[in-house]
């Protein structure tokens, strides 16, 4: 994976957060907590060997979740960004992206160099990949492709 950048307030966060908003309210209200904005927005270049630019926005600090990426934004704001193919077997989760803006086509493949299988996403569409499965996104429409991202962790 590329290293990830965490965005501070300027151009580009103005610029993500300017784009999200027009589909999402960007905000989170955590157990006993007051309602608020989101955490932080990381930048990932072509993240796990994918084309383009991913903002993932992280809606809860860590110590808020047993496992941060439990609740962020996945952001492909241009068509052609992508998230490269990934497994999340060493952490042994499980992932469900939920899509709440926009176009992509969603690949899927039992090992690393096994058969894809593809599938157009778009509004509402709900996908899942099992820890040993391998899995990619491109934003393939004009618009920014925007998914909620659940996470589970099963501790081995």
């Amino acid at each position: 994976m590329s290293g990830t950048v965490i965005l501070s307030e300027g151009t580009e966060f103005d610029h993500v957060v300017q784009e999200v908003s027009k589909y999402i309210n960007l905000y989170a209200m955590p157990f006993e907590k007051d309602e608020r904005s989101f955490t932080r927005i990381d930048r990932r270049e072509n993240m796990y060997g994918g084309k383009g630019t991913v903002y993932m926005i992280q809606m809860f600090d860590q110590v808020e979740l047993a496992n941060n990426r439990l609740a962020a934004y996945m952001v492909l704001l241009n068509k052609g960004d992508e998230s490269g193919f990934h497994t999340h077997s060493q952490r042994n989760e499980q992932e469900l992206y939920v899509v709440v803006h926009g176009t992509g086509e969603y690949r899927e493949r039992t090992a690393l160099e096994g058969s894809i299988r593809k599938k157009i996403l778009q509004k509402g569409d709900i996908t899942s990949i099992h820890s040993v499965g391998y899995h990619s996104i491109e934003n393939t429409g004009d618009e920014p492709l925007i998914m909620f991202v659940i996470t589970t962790n099963n501790p081995r």
